[in-house]
């Protein structure tokens, strides 16, 4: 009798289950936040009844590196994203560790900052007046968890729900709106800006760029992906484009019903919005979609930060733990669970406003990197085409675009948050020495 070898258990992997559809509403969920409904008012401040063109600026400089990840995703679909590409581009340990640690920091204090977010927005209901903050931010941080853990699947459809309700609120405000467009003259601008130059439209672009930030998130699922390749650019430019649409009508909405200097004023300028035109709308409606929308930003957060650790691990930049997949659920469970230990003690921490700043101001550096990364990449012979390529001018572009910002974020407004960036970039410089992790080599060809 021939002895045959024992075969070998395989690992379990993560399994493609998202659809371009899907995954089209995924990264429309992300830009789609609560931030639009308080935002619409602070960019009428900068730019009167022509708020409307800060958003296309903005956009236009956002799809820049919107297109560079696009082209990225189609070329490596990776769980682990911006990490993922910074070391096959530049092949420096510290340099991933620093990119992959901050894009996963803004995930996080997103969630712990939005998870405050929901519990003080569920207190303004009958049922939950009673109930502390603390213990309502706790049971939205586990609910979002369980549904992580549950599966990308139903993760996904936990989103469209989610999207859904956001972007019906907004198109609930469009249509009531829409009667008084044409009532006010839409290049009307603040007296004291002195008319639309250069200087007021990139002022007021800084302030609405982050609207369209969603290629991110969309990148980070790329190894649950069905057709990857395809959906993955996509996903990002339907995303984009959807979104654009949306904040434009959004924005002559606004200054047509509310006159600008009103709107600038307002609390809640959407939900200002639509008492004057449609009073007959309770406002418990836009308290429970604002929860929805908040909920789904964290959500989006979470999976994002999740797979970005599982892929930093599998990357040999992490423990190892956080790189298993459960058998049975096909998600990164231990990830999970530890992303979920150190979102619940941030979020006791009560204010990290400032934290999420300096992530913020982080992510631009994130950006210009992951740009430059891309012409590095395209110039390397070795390297295999995706299925959807860009001309170098466009990483080039969002390159220039993302240090611009950067720059302008880091020598203007409060100095508390590059400071903290500058500590946060410290911290992980510190951890990295501490840790020593050496990055593996896993930069042979993806599988799609």
């Amino acid at each position: 009798m021939t002895g045959s070898a024992t075969p070998q258990k395989q690992e379990p992997q993560l399994l493609r289950r998202v659809t371009l559809p899907q995954l089209a509403l995924y990264g429309l969920g992300s830009m789609l936040g609560a931030g639009i409904y308080g935002l619409i008012g602070k960019a009428a401040g900068i730019m009167g009844n022509a708020v409307w063109l800060a958003f296309l600026v903005s956009m236009v400089a956002a799809l820049l590196t919107g297109l560079s990840y696009a082209s990225l995703g189609s070329r490596y679909p990776r769980a682990g994203g911006a990490a993922y590409v910074t070391h096959r581009a530049y092949g420096m340990p510290l340099l991933t560790y620093l990119v992959g640690l901050t894009v996963m920091a803004s995930g996080l204090t997103s969630v712990a900052t939005q998870s405050r977010v929901v519990a003080e927005t569920l207190q303004r209901l009958p049922m939950f007046g009673d109930v502390p903050v603390l213990a309502l931010a706790l049971g939205f941080l586990l609910l979002v968890a369980g549904i992580v853990y549950r599966g990308i699947k139903e993760s996904m459809w936990a989103n469209i729900l989610c999207t859904l309700l956001e972007a019906g609120g907004l198109l609930v405000i469009i249509a009531v709106g829409i009667p008084y467009w044409g009532s006010v003259d839409l290049l009307e601008v603040p007296v004291e800006s002195g008319g639309i130059d250069a200087a007021l439209l990139l002022q007021g672009a800084v302030l609405t760029f982050f609207s369209f930030i969603g290629f991110e998130d969309t990148f980070n699922v790329a190894e649950e992906v069905k057709d990857p390749k395809r959906a993955l650019p996509w996903g990002i430019v339907i995303a984009m484009v959807a979104a654009t649409l949306i904040y434009l009508a959004v924005a002559v909405t606004a200054v047509s019903v509310v006159p600008w200097q009103e709107l600038a004023e307002a609390s809640g300028p959407l939900v200002e919005v639509a008492h004057r035109a449609a009073p007959w709308i309770p406002g418990l409606v836009f308290i429970i979609i604002t929860v929805f929308a908040v909920a789904n930003t964290a959500l989006l957060n979470y999976i994002m930060a999740s797979r970005l650790a599982y892929g930093m691990a599998r990357l040999g930049m992490l423990p190892r733990l956080l790189g298993r997949v459960h058998a049975g659920r096909h998600t990164p469970h231990m990830a999970i669970l530890v992303l979920l230990v150190i979102v619940v003690g941030l979020m006791l921490a009560g204010d990290i406003a400032q934290l999420a700043s300096a992530t913020v101001l982080l992510l631009l550096a994130v950006f210009t990197i992951v740009n430059l990364a891309l012409l590095i990449l395209q110039r390397r012979p070795s390297e295999a085409r995706g299925g959807f390529e860009v001309p170098s001018f466009v990483p080039l572009g969002g390159a220039l675009v993302c240090a611009l910002l950067f720059f302008n974020r880091l020598f203007t407004g409060d100095w508390r948050a590059p400071a903290l960036a500058v500590g946060m970039l410290a911290f992980i410089i510190l951890l990295y020495l501490v840790m020593r992790p050496k990055a593996v080599d896993q930069i042979d060809n993806v599988e799609t």
